[in-house]
């Protein structure tokens, strides 16, 4: 006996009911699933800038000694206001180029320090406590020695890249094992220095290993400001070509994107920002992993076009809030490394625990 069942909208189970569809608010074609999770992003980027404009007001105005009308009160918000300006290129620096090498490297855990950079900054500041002494570091402290430092860091990461990826053999696994190996040599020889150092020479020096606002001049804008813009302006030029790398490399070169020129270009910009970002401050090994892994999650669409703004938007709402709660809350001025390492490092930890991948 067969028992006749209906539904809701094409009567008798026997009957070929209609393609069921999906309304337009539910489900589209684009960078995101819905509209719903559209509309989450641009009101998460709404809340970000918020955020970033609300502590970047209370680091400028927030806690100044001085009466409004009187000039000190300016001269301090003038300085406080380079602070921000420093924080806002670490920023783009930092979250640009750990997303965009996250993503030609299929990795959504190793970052860009991988390469070595941060135990090159290390070497330079050791070698140069060793050879000078306290009194030539501060004489080497000007722009000189910041054009030095990135020249260093990138020519190193373009020796890699054109070595390692435009041979026979290029492969981009063998890359960073070498630039992990490069990396621990260099922070073996300045561990080395370091030993034979005075204590007054090692506290000087171990000063300059924190990431620190304070480390940063003023004088360096006028290189650190253009190489951040034309950098950072050729990544998000590639954020479509971006979309199509993080594919595979068949899938890419199946859609004619010129994968291997892609990637060395991608790799150049992305050592030219984390050098100017390293020689400026520090280093700051935590920061990209955090602003990248809150990037994937808050803007939930692997569209670089959408990606890059937010990440950006994140690391500068992160260095401010970081800097706003170090400043007025703990009074340790400038060094903004703790908090961003223990947050970082602990968001690391439970992302390797409870996924074991990304």
């Amino acid at each position: 006996m067969t028992i006749a069942t209906t539904d809701r909208t094409s009567g008798p189970a026997s009957q070929p009911s209609p393609p069921r569809t999906v309304d337009a608010a539910e489900r589209r074609s684009g960078a995101f699933r819905t509209a719903r999770a559209h509309r989450r992003y641009w009101w998460i980027v709404g809340g970000l800038l918020a955020l970033a404009l609300v502590t970047s007001f209370g680091l400028v105005w927030w806690g100044n000694p001085m009466p409004i009308e009187h000039p000190g009160f300016w001269r301090i918000a003038r300085r406080r206001a380079i602070t921000v300006v420093v924080l806002l290129i670490v920023a783009v620096c930092q979250s640009l180029a750990t997303v965009a090498f996250q993503t030609v490297t299929s990795n959504r855990i190793i970052t860009p320090s991988i390469m070595g950079f941060e135990s090159l900054y290390r070497a330079v500041q050791t070698t140069m406590v060793y050879l000078f002494g306290v009194a030539g570091v501060v004489a080497l402290n000007n722009l000189q020695s910041f054009v030095l430092q990135v020249a260093l860091m990138v020519g190193l990461a373009c020796a890699l890249y054109g070595w390692l990826l435009t041979g026979r053999y290029a492969n981009l696994q063998v890359m960073l094992l070498v630039g992990i190996i490069i990396g621990t040599g260099l922070g073996s020889v300045a561990s080395f220095m370091q030993r034979m150092l005075t204590p007054s020479e090692f506290d000087v020096l171990t000063a300059r290993m924190f990431g620190s606002v304070g480390n940063a001049d003023v004088a360096y804008f006028p290189v650190a400001i253009p190489l951040m813009v034309v950098a950072g302006g050729v990544l998000c030029f590639l954020a479509r070509t971006l979309n199509a790398v993080a594919l595979g490399r068949e899938a890419a070169t199946n859609l004619g994107v010129p994968h291997r020129r892609t990637l060395i270009t991608v790799l150049v910009a992305a050592a030219t920002l984390i050098a100017v970002s390293t020689a400026l401050v520090g280093p700051m090994t935590f920061l990209g992993f955090l602003v990248a892994t809150l990037s994937y999650q808050f803007a939930d669409t692997h569209d670089h076009r959408y990606l890059l703004p937010m990440s950006v938007l994140i690391g500068f709402a992160v260095l401010t809030t970081a800097y706003f709660v170090m400043h007025h809350v703990f009074y340790a001025y400038g060094v903004v490394s703790i908090l961003i390492e223990l947050v970082g490092g602990t968001l690391f930890l439970i992302v390797i625990l409870k996924k074991g991948r990304l």
